[in-house]
Order: C-alpha cells, then structure tokens, then sequence
C-alpha cells in the first residue's frame, strides 16, 4: 500500500476541515451557504482522486542510510541532442574490410648464363663435280712394263654378276655375250659401268670351266629382282698381276710363263684366277688383245 505524504495528508485533512465547518456553520443566507458546501465538497473530491495518482510516478527510497518516506526521481530516458542547422550529417559506420593479402615476394630473376663463344665456322665450300667414272678404268691402273709383274693391293669395288660355265672352244664368245648382258642390266637399274669386265675362273678342267662373269659398277645395286643377275665385288687383297698382250688363241702361252714364274719365287697362289679384259672381248683375234691376269698368294 502506498504511503500518503505529510503535505498531501495535511492537505485532506484541511479539506475535511473545511468541510465539517460548512457542514456545523449555519449561514444565515441560503445562497452563501450552499456555494462553501459546494466548494468544500470539490475540494476534498480532487485531492482524493490527484494525490493517489501522483503517487504512483514514485518509489520510496529502501537504500539503506537513505531517509524514511523519501521518493526517488523516476528515471529519465535521455535522447541524443540534434545536431545545429547546417552540420552535415556523420558518414555511416562502414564494416572493417577484410586485410588485402600480403604480397607474395617476388623471386630473384635467375642469372642469364653467358653465351658460348661463337666458333667461326668455316666458308661453305660449293660442291664440286661428281667425279666422272671411267668405263675402262683397270683394277690397278696400267702396268708400268707388261713385260714385269707387278705386285699390288687390290681394292673391291661394286659389280654386276653372272655365273655360267662354258668349253674352252666356246670361252671367249660365251664371255663376251655375259658382258653384254651385264651392260644390259646396268642401264635398267640406272648403274654406271667404272671398270673393264672380269672373268672369275672356278674351276677348269681340260673341256672347259666354270666362271663368275663381273661387271664393276659406280655404287652398289639396290634391290633386285630374282634372276641370273646377283650383286658382287671385285677380288680384294694382295696380288700379282700379269699381262697378256697378244690374240687370245696364244693364252696358254702367258699360263705356263706364269707357272714358271711362281715355281721360280717358290710362291704358293690360291687356284682361283681373275682375267680383266683391257680389251674388247669380241675381239680375240687382235694381235694387240690385252688381258691382264691377278693372281693371288695364300
């Protein structure tokens, strides 16, 4: 329950007053009387109805130390003063950005290796002719006396093959006709011919022989289709070379000189002999037909 303060108390009271002595007055006019009662009346009906409510805007102070019946100040919300005409308004509070990212330290630039020093290159050198390729080229060149016998290393080089066999009769014409297939076959495959035909003997006995007919050429052939016509090479090695220079029915002459001389120097040859044709084989009869004839040492 609320406690009434002194002020207010006295304050009612007096009214009371007032109203029991209009009440025990006796007015001796009707008018006058009746407007005290009426004024005493509102008086003591205002302060019964303001005094509760202003009591209810206050508290008593319970604090400890604090006096009995003293009423705290009830609490004042306290707004924010307008700013004076013409201050520009504050700029909203922005959100803290996020921290840029620390740069990533750039590495140092490796260091550029220094050039190797520039050989001078040589002129180019235009190339020269093709070498010209001798179609009577011998295997060891010419003799130097046809009379001697020279001694040699000989060399392979590319050539063009046939084997046969043939008589003795018939030797020199079968050879001839071979050497012409051989040309033949040469211009087709497009080869050269860098030397004089050559004969191989194999093998001779007293009706006839057998033989390996050789055509050298610039390069080796490529692929071949199968046939008589095979691939080869010249004899390579050390010989020694003898020289028939007469027609050829007179051959067996030049053999037996040369068996003569290889009992003389007591020297041991394969039985394998290689006739070159410096001469064109077609013409055995010429007293000038020149064959040379390699022989090789075991």
């Amino acid at each position: 329950m609320a406690i009434i303060p002194d002020g207010t108390t006295s304050l009612a009271r007096e009214g009371r007053r007032e109203a029991s002595r209009g009440s025990s007055r006796r007015l001796t006019t009707d008018g006058r009387h009746r407007g005290s009662t009426i004024l005493a009346i509102l008086g003591a009906f205002l302060i019964g109805v303001l005094a509760p409510a202003s009591l209810g805007a206050q508290t008593t102070d319970t604090r400890p130390g604090s006096p009995a019946g003293v009423p705290l100040p009830a609490p004042v919300e306290s707004a924010p003063l307008a700013p004076p005409p013409g201050t520009p308004a504050a700029p909203a509070p922005q959100a803290p950005s996020s921290p840029a990212p620390a740069a990533e330290a750039t590495p140092a630039p490796a260091p550029t290796p220094a050039p190797a020093p520039q050989l001078a290159q040589p002129p180019a050198v235009a190339p020269g002719p093709s070498p010209v390729v001798n179609p009577d080229a011998t295997l060891a060149g010419k003799p130097g006396d046809t009379t001697d016998v020279d001694t040699l290393v000989l060399t392979a080089r590319p050539t063009l093959t046939i084997a046969g066999q043939t008589t003795w009769d018939k030797g020199l014409d079968t050879l001839a006709e071979v050497f012409e297939k051989l040309r033949g076959e040469a211009g087709k495959l497009g080869l050269q011919v860098a030397g004089r035909p050559l004969t191989h003997f194999i093998e001779t006995d007293d009706i006839g022989f057998r033989f390996e007919a050789m055509l050298p050429v610039d390069r080796a052939p490529g692929a071949m289709a199968p046939g008589d016509v095979r691939a080869g090479s010249t004899p390579q090695g050390n010989a020694l070379r003898f020289t028939h220079k007469s027609p050829y029915d007179d051959i067996d002459t030049t053999y037996e000189n040369i068996t003569a001389y290889l009992d003389a120097k007591g020297l041991t040859v394969r039985d394998q002999f290689v006739e070159e044709y410096v001469s064109d084989p077609r013409k055995g009869d010429d007293p000038n037909f020149e064959i040379n004839i390699y022989v090789q040492p075991r």
